[in-house]
């Protein structure tokens, strides 16, 4: 088989005009261990946010059934990232199916994290810039309806990418990618769309907490905001570089991108932004537990059950007082 490492799955080939060989290997080294690095990470703390919902925690509350889809999406994020790891080595060679799969995965997992994260930061600005407007959506139906939305939303965005999406073949190397330019500059363009729309709704929101909280005699709502303030602050800086980099190379073979030191200074910056934002779907399992005091209490107990006899967890859990919750995890 032809050597592919010197290949991405955007066909950026070397050519006698720009030698693109340094900068794509730099790539597939980079992405492969990077993404399997991030997956095993992100397997482990999500599904042990969503065991630790579900076991110690009351999903009628709306931020913790929030927060358990956010960990479904960052799972769902995450299914991808061992294909991608795997072209990035060599061609694509798991069919026309997988390679549509994979691009659904990738970008349901990107919209839905996107719009959960928004919805957590307008439920977040209602409860402590306008509380009083907050009390009649405390039901189960309201959750659950609207995560519902967010989900169909998401496929619905997801689909133009995933049906455009094919196996091609160039200079007898496989690729999975759009079947056409325009269609990749539009998908680029809606993704742009969504991010820096909920940016500038997570802008305003928190703008007017800050307000707020420093006006407030109590630090009471400062702890019920610090948890999802710093998940969006990560998710912002994590997402925001690999967006305008997406933006800038939809020019790249415009002027005043065309001369090839800067396309391949795109290409560098566009490798690590997109790790820096991929990562992101590890990193929220870390944030509960240094931010959510009830989630370090509920891994605590789970730790003492593993490696306590029985009898001694159930009298330190009498002790902690720890009972299912009907506020959030945070």
């Amino acid at each position: 088989m032809e050597n592919t490492s010197n290949y991405n799955y955007d066909t950026d080939y070397e050519s006698d005009d720009c030698d693109k060989s340094d900068v794509i290997k730099f790539g597939a080294i980079a992405t492969t261990l990077f993404f399997c690095v991030v997956m095993v990470l992100s397997l482990i703390g999500n599904l042990l946010v969503i065991v630790l919902l579900l076991k110690y925690e009351n999903l009628k509350s709306i931020t913790n059934c929030f927060i358990f889809n956010l960990a479904l999406s960052d799972l769902m994020f995450t299914f991808g990232l061992p294909f991608w790891a795997y072209y990035h080595l060599d061609q694509w060679l798991l069919g026309d199916f997988t390679c549509k799969a994979v691009n659904f995965v990738f970008y349901a997992g990107f919209y839905s994290s996107v719009l959960f994260l928004t919805v957590m930061t307008l439920r977040r600005y209602r409860a402590v810039v306008h509380p009083l407007s907050d009390r009649g959506e405390k039901r189960t139906c309201f959750a659950l309806s609207l995560s519902v939305c967010i989900w169909v939303v998401s496929f619905a965005a997801a689909m133009p990418a995933t049906l455009r999406n094919t196996v091609q073949e160039y200079y007898k190397v496989i690729h999975c990618q759009y079947d056409d330019v325009n269609w990749k500059h539009a998908a680029s363009f809606l993704q742009n769309v969504f991010f820096f729309l909920a940016f500038g709704i997570m802008c305003f929101c928190y703008s007017r907490i800050l307000k707020t909280v420093l006006n407030s005699p109590t630090s009471k709502r400062i702890r019920t905001v610090k948890l999802i303030f710093v998940i969006v602050v990560v998710f912002v800086l994590g997402w925001a570089p690999y967006n305008i980099v997406i933006f800038l190379r939809t020019f790249a073979d415009r002027y005043p991108f065309n001369e090839c030191n800067v396309n391949i200074n795109l290409d560098y910056a566009y490798y690590v932004c997109r790790l820096i934002a991929y990562s992101h779907c590890c990193l929220n399992p870390v944030f509960y537990a240094f931010v959510g005091v009830k989630f370090r209490k509920h891994l605590k107990v789970m730790a003492q059950k593993m490696t306590l006899p029985q009898a001694s967890v159930e009298s330190q859990r009498t002790r902690m007082v720890i009972m299912p919750s009907q506020g959030s995890m945070y």
